[in-house]
């Protein structure tokens, strides 16, 4: 049995633990940490006997973590997350924010929501910056890793450790070019039509194509581009339709005619994603809070855009 105990914990070696997966290398963990490979290996050897696993096992020219490690990896950062809390004061004050969040967003969710949130966060905290970065088909690897702290998303990854939100609700709509067809108003010409659509890498279709499919409803796609802005090229001044998002109408594919499905189709809801270790987070918290607020105005200015357009509905509070 080992002689050591939970309490010999602290945070240098979940630092440690995080610092080695992330180098994938002893050497490189030290150089990150400023201490000396032997100090290290040393504290390695004490974290492994606490909790009974070798942690690291080599592979090829480095080192990878075992299933175990990995685990512990996920405690690790929220625990250091708490760590950072418990020593941070209680109150978060926005005016005194400095710093730089970033968002994963395909261009839908980015040119709905980020503009306005970006305005309305920085009325309240100058300091604020905002990046963007594609977001695609979502992993919950890009919230672990910290390439980003938000994704906005129809569909959120499935781990224990990433949480969701639904902000609002869209349905479905036939984008067309009204000066080279009519609209296919029958499934019989939908059918017939030449499709255009979205995939995102690696490989992932859009949930309503993998749901027709599914359902046995097979359409000809003759284009598939990586994101919505890609689209409005392929249907101008063709007879392709594109089966979309009807919120895309206020913005990229504005110029476009646009008509009922002739085939049901299920909602399609939209989520903020993000890590369990800043659940508890104040300006984490506050930013959450921020997004949410800006929905329902960012719903109505894009309802202006779209005339005869079929409702919105905002994801109730919860």
């Amino acid at each position: 049995m080992s002689q050591f105990d939970h309490l010999d914990l602290d945070g240098h070696l979940l630092r440690l633990l995080l610092a080695v997966i992330e180098a994938g290398s002893v050497t490189q963990a030290a150089q990150r940490l400023g201490v000396t490979q032997s100090a290290v290996s040393h504290l390695l050897d004490k974290l492994r006997a606490i909790v009974g696993d070798p942690l690291f096992v080599k592979s090829g020219r480095g080192i990878v973590p075992t299933a175990r490690a990995q685990a512990l990896a996920i405690h690790a950062r929220r625990l250091l997350d708490e760590l950072r809390s418990f020593s941070s004061a209680a109150e978060f004050d926005p005016a005194k924010l400095s710093a730089l969040v970033t968002i994963a967003a395909n261009d839908l969710q980015r040119d709905l929501l980020l503009p306005s949130f970006l305005r309305y966060v920085r009325g309240q905290a100058p300091g604020f910056a905002l990046r963007v970065i594609q977001s695609g088909a979502p992993t919950a690897e890009l919230l672990r890793d910290e390439q980003c702290q938000l994704v906005i998303t129809p569909r959120p990854p499935e781990a224990l450790d990433v949480l969701q939100k639904r902000l609002y609700e869209d349905s479905y709509r036939v984008f067309y070019d009204a000066s080279q067809r009519k609209a296919p108003l029958t499934l019989e010409d939908y059918l017939a039509a030449d499709h255009v659509t979205v995939l995102h890498e690696p490989r992932r279709p859009l949930d309503l194509d993998e749901v027709l499919a599914e359902r046995g409803v097979h359409r000809r796609f003759v284009a598939e581009v990586p994101g919505f802005a890609g689209i409005g090229p392929f249907l101008r001044g063709s007879t392709l339709i594109a089966t979309l998002p009807s919120l895309l109408r206020a913005h990229m594919l504005r110029d476009f005619a646009v008509a009922p499905v002739p085939v049901a189709c299920p909602p399609m809801p939209m989520f903020m994603v993000w890590h369990l270790r800043h659940q508890t987070d104040p300006m984490h918290r506050w930013l959450r809070q921020q997004l949410e607020i800006v929905v329902a105005p960012s719903l109505a200015a894009a309802a202006e855009h779209m005339p005869n357009a079929p409702s919105v509905r905002r994801a109730a509070r919860r």
